[in-house]
């Protein structure tokens, strides 16, 4: 997320680095630096085997830095963000995993006392049920990060130090620890700090690898959000209707109070029944007044603390409801053009493909490529070039 995080959650958007000029001297200086960092790793019980092992051969990655200085100039709408991840694709792959991994998921809810949809929630936002685990190797960004000159190159040394105590104790092979640019890594996405504190060996071998175990990867997620205060048998929350004037702009996750205040105020369930259920909670309207609405509780708070971004969080909470069988989000986006699920979206970079637009492999992931090759599709078509992957410019390009 796939994603800000705060440490010692996973890892998305850390902040921003210092500019391209000084990549210059951090590059000449990185041996130095990662001879720094051997003596910080040894006073830490990394052993110098381990770490000439580890940092053999690796060098300073531009692309690392190219990707933490990303500054993205489209702002993706809460619409399709919730499109691309909680679609019946994602539905339909996680019920077969859900499947297929039955007993450890439910070894994981019995022993942390974490519903198991929840926990594939999780793993689907996070890696798609392990097929998206990132490319990038772990240590090589790490150190990257770490010499590099960036506000939070302390913090990065901690979690590349982390990680080398991985490789050192055998968990996990040095070859199979890769993932994001930031280094959070594995099928639900840790970061090796996160990883040091909470993840388990939930099969018994010995070693915690969530990389290649799927119960050790949904044991250490179930764990995580143990200790987040997760409460089983109460919901994340579900979906409400808001009267006309209700001020949004008061409410929120934090504000939470007994469900009878919002009864109070005219709040009910989508479907106009009474609100129910024990303890505070919030009210969130992602997209404003004219948006969906959802009634939050602390469970809420226990998935939000994964990567800290509201968006994010209910991504994982309604995907949960649709793996149960329940329904996703009722009330209309406020939007005129519809968002794309991901097939949609392979449809349209074919599409576009087909008229000689390079956007790579279509695979619905919509990058600068798309989104530049939709803009020039909608000039052409006479609309506002915005590079948004939406229904209308799918419809013009069906249409032929």
């Amino acid at each position: 997320m796939p994603r800000p995080p705060k440490a010692p959650q996973i890892a998305l958007g850390l902040g921003l680095l210092a500019g391209a000029a000084a990549a210059g001297p951090a590059r000449a200086d990185f041996a130095s630096c990662l001879s720094g960092i051997q003596v910080q790793a040894a006073a830490a019980g990394v052993s110098a085997q381990a770490f000439r092992a580890a940092t053999a051969g690796i060098g300073y990655d531009d692309k690392v830095i190219e990707l933490s200085q990303a500054q993205p100039e489209f702002k993706t709408p809460i619409w399709d963000y919730m499109a691309a991840l909680v679609d019946d694709e994602r539905v339909e792959d996680g019920r077969a995993a859900m499947r297929q991994h039955a007993a450890a998921l439910a070894q994981a809810e019995a022993r942390y006392g974490i519903d198991r949809y929840t926990i594939a929630a999780v793993w689907g936002v996070e890696s798609n049920f392990g097929k998206n685990l990132g490319k990038m190797p772990l240590v090589q960004s790490l150190a990257t990060l770490a010499c590099s000159n960036n506000r939070r190159r302390d913090f990065f040394r901690g979690e590349l130090i982390a990680t080398l105590k991985i490789i050192d104790r055998g968990d996990i092979a040095p070859e199979r620890l890769t993932g994001s640019w930031a280094g959070a890594f594995g099928q639900t996405q840790f970061m090796p700090t996160t990883y040091q504190r909470l993840a388990v060996d939930l099969d018994g071998d010995g070693r915690r690898d969530v990389v290649d175990s799927v119960a050790d990867a949904v044991g250490s997620t179930a764990n995580f959000l143990r200790v987040a205060k997760w409460h089983n048998g109460q919901p994340w929350g579900y979906e409400v209707r808001i009267p006309a004037g209700f001020n949004v702009a008061a409410a929120g996750r934090k504000n939470k109070k007994p469900v009878g205040h919002w009864t109070s105020l005219g709040v009910t369930r989508i479907d106009g029944r009474p609100l129910s259920g024990e303890g505070p909670a919030g009210i969130i309207a992602p997209a404003g007044a004219n948006g969906p609405a959802f009634l939050v509780t602390k469970n809420f708070d226990a998935i939000y603390s994964y990567n800290a971004a509201e968006s994010y969080g209910l991504a994982i909470a309604v995907l949960s409801d649709r793996l149960r069988g329940r329904a996703g989000v009722q009330a209309e986006w406020p939007t005129d053009d519809p968002p794309l699920s991901r097939a949609e979206r392979r449809d349209l970079q074919t599409r576009l493909a087909a008229r000689g637009y390079d956007v790579g492999e279509p695979d619905g992931k919509v990058g600068q490529k798309t989104r530049d090759a939709i803009k020039d599709i909608e000039r052409r078509l006479g609309m506002t070039p915005t590079g948004r992957p939406g229904g209308k410019v799918l419809e013009a390009l069906r249409r032929g």
